[in-house]
């Protein structure tokens, strides 16, 4: 069942979508050579616990960590541990937030020093089909048109979008009905309603779509080896331009 939103109840999203997006600003400049992800992990959490959230995904069906850190060829749901960032890498950070009974979630992916010219067109594709789906989002049309438009983005730049994960909708709970992948074809699935609150997320591999999981049963990797992003925001469909809610300006 899709759930919708009263004003009052999106205004307290918008409050645990704020955290999510004061602390992904924060790990911007926090991110360098050097650093490793579980020194990531713990800044983030500092910075939630000191604006009154809690940590969405810590023991979110098992899950170890407060957030997420994908590097280089992880596509999704990598482990933050004592990896050293290195020179060259790109790092991919999902996290989310919980407060007053609500969620938020968001996802960047950002580069470690000079990368590579393939990394940086990877990085600005896979964010510009993050906008180019939200601007789909609009209570004239359905999900798939989110879908469609994200996939014939970023294949027509050479790219292909990961298929075996999806965005969803949120509110009180992380994941929501309904799920949106970034694949499709146009004009079906349910309709886009106001009130309406989704999570938007491409996933985006500079090779094939396919990807494995690794031992630890969470880390979603690439089968081909190439490198992938992600980006991810917190949306509501209005009357007009969908409102991004993980935003801060």
């Amino acid at each position: 069942m899709i759930i919708l939103k009263t004003s009052e109840e999106i205004e307290k999203m918008a409050r645990a979508c704020r955290i999510v997006a004061e602390t992904l600003e924060d790990l911007r400049s926090f991110v360098r050579s050097g650093v490793s992800t579980k020194e990531i992990e713990r800044r983030a959490e500092e910075k939630i616990n000191a604006k009154g959230g809690i940590p969405a995904f810590k023991g979110y069906r098992g899950y170890p960590a407060s957030i997420c850190t994908s590097v280089n060829n992880q596509v999704i749901h990598g482990i933050p541990s004592q990896l050293r960032l290195k020179e060259g890498d790109i790092i991919s950070i999902d996290l989310g937030v919980y407060l007053d009974g609500f969620y938020g979630d968001a996802a960047v992916t950002l580069p470690v020093g000079e990368i590579s010219l393939l990394a940086q067109k990877l990085i600005k594709v896979t964010e510009d089909a993050l906008y180019i789906g939200i601007d789909k989002a609009t209570s004239r049309n359905r999900v798939s048109d989110i879908s469609s438009a994200i996939q014939s983005y970023v294949e027509s730049n050479g790219f292909s979008v990961v298929r075996a994960f999806v965005g969803h909708g949120i509110g009180m709970s992380l994941h929501e009905e309904p799920q949106i992948p970034n694949f499709g074809v146009s004009g079906q699935g349910p309709r886009l309603k106001e009130g309406m609150t989704l999570a938007i997320e491409p996933m985006v591999n500079t090779g094939g779509h396919e990807v494995g999981i690794l031992d630890d049963g969470w880390t979603a990797v690439t089968l081909d080896g190439g490198i992938s992003a992600h980006f991810e925001h917190t949306i509501v469909i209005t009357d007009g331009d969908a409102r991004i809610l993980t935003k801060l300006n």
